[in-house]
């Protein structure tokens, strides 16, 4: 039986399924894409991964969410030693049931959860970014810590050559690449959502770059498109592409039973960057987006390049 601690409310827990059905729920409710995926996978690995999603979508909604307003770094002091709890054993509350198995059936590792809370400490301060290295820094914390949460649930192909010669690899899991993913998807984020961030006075584009192409902060509040914005949007565009290529080697020697989630995931997320341009980069007033026949058409293109590459 479950030991609980006095912060836990005095009733009895969700049961195992139960747990994983509402992590499966909540996946399905906000994350579409991302759920449609998962649904690839085989079914331990799905639930595994159903668990993570939630405890980062709700690591999140701390400073992302309704209430947030209320969330200060006390909040996010509080919410890791909850963490460190549920690591040792001690599930809150129903969600944390799934993640408490989840952390007892695959090896997977605290300080990406850690380095999650810490990029969420920085939303509550920042709302700028002067360098790439600093947006860098903040995109690994908030989402190239995802890639480190699922590798070790993901697996890796030990039959691969691949992982007998790439030196990035740490006991054979391709932990760069899955930072470059995590990375390269958060910066599709931060391009598609341009318009909704300044609405809330953010601007996640480093300054450094508008600067070079000489756009202003004022324009980008004002939606200002020009030559100016559109060479602005291909620079970022390509650098978020460059990290697409550079993870896919790692997809490449992953456990054959996840390669196809993960190149659909993969392709899926990095076709808005193709929306925003056939929006001529007007992310201001327009939502990029993957279409149900678009994300159709991933699917067998993914499973060819999950056995041939």
């Amino acid at each position: 039986m479950l030991q609980l601690s006095k912060l836990q409310c005095m009733r009895t827990l969700a049961s195992l399924d139960e747990s994983y059905e509402l992590c499966r729920q909540v996946t399905a409710s906000y994350a579409k894409n991302f759920y449609l995926g998962t649904q690839l996978m085989p079914e331990a690995k799905r639930r595994a991964i159903w668990a993570i999603y939630v405890w980062c979508r709700r690591t999140d909604e701390l400073v992302d969410g309704p209430g947030s307003d209320a969330t200060t770094p006390e909040t996010l002091n509080l919410w890791e030693k909850r963490l460190e709890s549920v690591f040792a054993g001690n599930p809150h509350d129903d969600l944390d049931v799934a993640l408490v198995d989840t952390l007892s059936r695959f090896p997977i590792d605290i300080q990406p959860f850690r380095e999650m809370i810490a990029g969420q400490q920085m939303d509550l301060y920042r709302s700028r970014y002067e360098t790439f290295e600093e947006l860098n820094l903040y995109c690994y914390r908030v989402a190239g810590t995802v890639g480190m949460m699922s590798m070790s649930v993901m697996g890796v192909d030990e039959s691969s050559p691949a992982t007998n010669w790439n030196w990035h690899w740490d006991s054979q899991i391709p932990k760069e690449e899955a930072i470059s993913l995590g990375i390269a998807k958060q910066l599709t984020n931060i391009l598609r959502d341009v318009g909704e961030d300044a609405r809330r006075g953010r601007i996640y584009i480093p300054l450094e770059d508008l600067a070079l192409f000489n756009y202003t902060e004022a324009d980008l509040f004002n939606g200002v498109i020009d030559n100016r914005w559109r060479e602005l949007m291909r620079f970022q565009i390509q650098r978020a592409r460059k990290l697409y290529t550079s993870a896919e080697p790692g997809i490449k020697v992953l456990s054959p039973d996840i390669r196809w989630t993960v190149w659909a995931a993969t392709m899926l997320y990095s076709r808005i960057l193709n929306a925003i341009e056939r929006n001529q980069y007007d992310v201001f007033q327009k939502r990029a987006y993957v279409t149900n026949f678009q994300k159709l058409q991933c699917l067998p293109a993914a499973w060819l390049k999950s056995k041939i590459l």
